[in-house]
């Protein structure tokens, strides 16, 4: 214990030093929310990485998951690398940064208002995404909390309280660079801690093989593909329907949330695009696929009752730690609480810029000036703390749930409409509205129903009642309706959308060296004069007198 205690000090002390180092260089809403678009390509890479993956992977999703689809349950972690970071990156990374930066927008809400031409879209997807951040943040703090039970024996309230207050102290002094420095140091202690339990946990049963073996002797409990042996050791698992389901909420969703796609609007350079995809994407395969490949393995470390886990789906991951040394746990609780610290870093900081900026700043008109601004995002990044504290006090919410409603309602909302602004120029205003509409609407529709019980049953092998299917709905169905919506509203005027995409085709001046040919060439002359034919000369053949003249005079 003095040994874990120790460790975890330590790191808290690095974290709030580094919120204290930034402090004097956040004095602008420009350094403060975007670390003044001047951040390196580690720093961007870790730090979308470290905001995607938190406690909430870690502890909720990779324990529920990995109990529902055993070892298939790390192809979630491969869609997470493929398509939750390599093809966000290669298709929205350069066009995000360049066109936020031609529009001169700081939020995802004043993207959307300076892309369509609308503040009221602005407003509205402000108000969502203060709403919808808020249930993600209290299952962040809902996964840590019971990790830091299990080890500390704490108090559930007092875990979630101690950690929004550190989190407060360097988001708040430091801002955005605080939070990347924070980010990649926080990176580097997932990506150890990451590999290193794996290994510590399953050689706790043998290595892998042995560990594979006892997962091939557990009978299929889903009654999903009935009769199948070993359905939790193989390749797609005993449920592939509903494991697509997550893989799509887990992977597409990212591209349509405000907390990881502002992360393209702060890169320095073009260098920086090339080598944050690789990083990235190198940093996801091994974080989300281990953590999911780690948590295939929870059915041969907790005991099963009725089908579903003892210790609960989000005590699987804390039990199967339980026998490791104490050094390993102090590791994975530095893990965990770096995870944790990044993704509520960067969501208290999307959420209070969104409401300063896009909300409170318009309706001062022009009062506030660049230091009250930032006193008023930092007064923001406390209140959303505080009520998400109040909602991640409700213990009894399962982590996945309240994740998958935050996604789906802001990935929903907002993925079409922020994908095609970037490459179609026939996106519409009101196909936006609709966008809004379906994914804010159907996501409370399914919480009410399904609060009153009244969700049951599969459609297409879907889980009905699953918000994680819900969310991969929203995200699908808002791609397919953003287009269809488009083709058949009204467009915006020509003259405004050359403005908006002039970004991407600026016309400049380049210098042209003159090509070698053979044969008579036509020799340009001053205005007046007529053209010369300019003969082949084989080598060795003197040069007419008039072709050395005008190459003096042109020299000259």
């Amino acid at each position: 214990m003095p040994l874990i205690i120790t460790i975890l000090v330590l790191y808290i002390a690095l974290a709030v030093g580094i919120g204290v180092y930034f402090n004097r260089k956040a004095n602008t809403v420009n350094e403060y929310v975007l670390g003044g678009r001047s951040v390196g390509p580690w720093i961007t890479a870790f730090a979308y990485g470290t905001s995607y993956f938190s406690a909430v992977i870690f502890v909720g999703y990779a324990g529920k998951f990995g109990w529902n689809f055993g070892i298939s349950s790390t192809w979630i972690g491969i869609g997470n690398c493929l398509i939750g970071s390599l093809m966000a990156w290669a298709l929205m990374g350069r066009r995000t940064r360049v066109m936020s930066k031609h529009l001169e927008s700081s939020t995802m809400p004043e993207f959307f208002e300076k892309r369509y031409m609308s503040k009221t879209l602005k407003i509205v997807a402000a108000i969502i995404v203060f709403i919808f951040l808020i249930p993600y943040t209290a299952s962040v703090y809902n996964g840590l909390s019971r990790l830091f039970e299990m080890v500390f024996h704490i108090d559930y309230s007092i875990c979630v309280i101690a950690m929004a207050v550190v989190t407060a102290v360097y988001v708040i002094l430091g801002g955005y660079k605080a939070t990347a420095y924070n980010d990649f140091i926080q990176g580097i202690i997932m990506l150890i801690g990451i590999c290193a339990v794996v290994i510590a946990t399953l050689a706790n049963k043998g290595g892998f093989y042995e560990a594979l073996n006892q997962m091939s002797q557990i009978p299929n409990d889903k009654g999903v593909l009935a009769g199948m042996q070993g359905a939790y050791a193989s390749f797609f698992g005993p449920d592939p329907i509903n494991l697509l389901g997550v893989i799509i909420l887990t992977s597409l969703g990212t591209w349509g949330l405000p907390q990881m796609v502002t992360k393209f609007y702060t890169i320095k350079d073009e260098r920086s695009i090339k080598s944050g995809t690789i990083v990235s994407t190198a940093f996801a395969l091994i974080v989300a696929g281990g953590c999911y490949f780690l948590g295939g393995f929870g059915r041969i470390f907790v005991e099963n009752v009725d089908g579903q886990p003892a210790s609960g789906f989000d005590g699987i991951i804390p039990a199967m730690l339980e026998t490791l040394p104490d050094l390993l746990i102090g590791i994975v609780v530095v893990l965990v609480l770096s995870a944790s610290m990044s993704t509520l870093s960067s969501l208290v900081l999307t959420s209070s810029s969104s409401i300063t900026l896009d909300l409170i700043a318009p309706m001062m008109k022009g009062k506030l000036d660049e230091k009250k601004k930032v006193l008023v995002l930092r007064i923001f990044v406390a209140l959303f703390l505080v009520v998400s504290v109040i909602i991640a006090l409700n213990k009894n919410a399962l982590i996945s749930d309240l994740m998958g409603y935050s996604w789906g309602a802001l990935a929903g909302a907002f993925l079409a409409p922020f994908l095609y602004g970037l490459f179609w120029k026939k996106t519409t205003r009101a196909s936006v509205w609709v966008s809004f509409i379906f994914g804010i609407g159907l996501t409370l529709l399914h919480f009410i129903l399904a609060s009153l019980g009244q969700l049951s049953g599969t459609f297409l092998g879907f889980t009905v009642a699953s918000p994680v299917n819900l969310g991969a709905f929203t995200m699908v169905g808002s791609l397919i309706i953003v287009p269809i919506v488009s083709l058949i509203t009204p467009k915006m005027q020509n003259k405004d959308l050359d403005y908006i995409f002039s970004c991407y085709s600026k016309r400049v001046t380049v210098s042209q060296s003159e090509a070698i040919t053979s044969g008579a060439e036509v020799i340009e002359t001053s205005a007046g004069e007529a053209p010369v034919q300019k003969q082949k000369i084989a080598p060795g053949e003197p040069r007419p007198a008039s072709s050395i003249k005008k190459k003096k005079k042109k020299r000259k």
